[in-house]
C-alpha cells in the first residue's frame, strides 16, 4: 500500500470518526471534549484495539491491519455499505461479509455483435477464464467440445484436459499453455482464498503433471494481442492476429478477436468452413 493510500485511509477514519457523537456510544460528553465527534482512546477501545495502533491509522503510517480490525472500525463508525468497502478497499482489503457478485452474462447485444462477426472468430471471456459467449466462426475453428458443458468451457482446462485442444496447437501448445497460465495466474491474484480457484487449482494440478510444473513458476501475464497458429483437421494451418479487450459495461468480461493474418490463406479457409456448417 503506498504513501498516498495510508494518508487517505487515515484521513477517511478520522473524519468518520469525527461524525460520531459521544452519546450515540453511551459515553457522557463532559466539559473538557474539544474533538467533534469520539476521542481516538473512544474509538480504540470500542473496536478492541490499542490507541496506539489505532493513532498510526490516523496518522497515515504503513502499518498492516487485518480485515477482522477493519470490520470493528466499520462496526464502530457506524459506516454505510458503500463507506464499509471503500474502507477495505483503501486498505487492499478483501471484506469477508461482502456478498459475491454474480458471474456477469453477456447480454442480448453483445451475442448479436459476435454473430455479425462472421469471419471472424471470436469469444468472451468472464474472469474466470470461462468462454461464456462465442460466435460460428470460433466454434468452426475450434471445434464443437465448446457445447459439451461449463467445464469444457474454461480456456485453462481446455488447455490442459483438452486432447483436440492439443492438436489445434500442435508444436505451438506449450507456448498457449504457458501464455495461458500465466493470464490465470494474474486473475488468481485478485481471488486469493476464493474457494472457486482454489479447487480449480487442486485438481488440475492432480490431473495435470505439466499444469503443476507451470504453476509452480509463478508466471504472471496479460497479453492483448499477438500471433496464434491452429492446426485444423481440414483446413490445415490457419495464422491469427488476436486481440482482447475489457467489455465497457461488463469491465470482468473480455472479448477477443481472432483476425485472419494478412498474407496468409487464412481468410478463404474461414469462407470455406462457414460454407460447411
Amino acid at each position: 500500500m503506498n504513501i498516498d493510500r495510508h494518508h487517505e485511509l487515515g484521513s477517511f477514519l478520522r473524519k468518520r470518526r469525527e461524525r460520531i457523537s459521544p452519546e450515540e456510544m453511551g459515553i457522557p460528553r463532559g466539559s473538557r471534549r474539544r474533538t467533534p465527534g469520539l476521542r481516538r482512546g473512544e474509538v480504540a477501545m470500542l473496536a478492541g484495539m490499542s490507541l496506539e495502533w489505532y493513532t498510526y491509522l490516523e496518522q497515515g503510517r504503513a502499518i498492516q491491519v487485518s480485515s477482522e480490525v477493519l470490520g470493528s472500525l466499520a462496526r464502530v463508525l457506524h459506516l454505510s455499505p458503500n463507506e464499509r468497502r471503500h474502507l477495505f478497499t483503501l486498505a487492499h482489503l478483501h471484506d469477508p461479509t461482502e456478498v459475491k457478485q454474480p458471474l456477469p452474462a453477456v447480454s442480448p447485444i453483445l451475442q448479436s455483435l459476435l454473430d455479425q462477426l462472421e469471419t471472424t472468430p471470436a469469444y468472451i471471456l468472464d474472469q474466470r477464464m470461462n468462454i461464456v459467449g462465442w460466435n460460428e466462426a470460433f466454434s468452426d475453428v475450434y471445434g464443437d467440445y465448446l457445447y459439451k458443458g461449463e467445464r469444457q468451457r474454461n480456456l485453462v482446462w481446455i488447455t490442459f484436459a483438452s486432447p483436440e485442444f492439443r492438436k489445434l496447437k500442435g508444436e505451438h501448445w506449450e507456448e498457449a499453455a504457458v501464455h495461458c497460465l500465466a493470464q490465470f495466474r494474474a486473475g488468481y491474484g485478485q481471488h486469493v482464498g476464493d474457494d472457486w480457484w482454489q479447487e480449480q487449482i487442486t485438481e488440475l494440478s492432480m490431473s495435470s503433471p505439466i499444469f503443476k510444473e507451470m504453476w509452480d513458476r509463478q508466471d504472471v501475464l496479460y497479453a492483448p494481442d499477438g500471433h496464434k497458429i491452429i492446426y485444423h483437421p481440414l483446413m490445415g494451418k490457419m495464422s491469427f492476429e488476436y486481440l482482447a479487450f475489457q467489455v465497457m459495461d461488463s469491465p470482468e468480461l473480455q472479448m477477443v478477436l481472432h483476425m485472419p493474418a494478412k498474407g496468409t490463406d487464412t481468410a478463404e479457409k474461414l469462407k470455406r468452413l462457414s460454407r460447411k456448417t
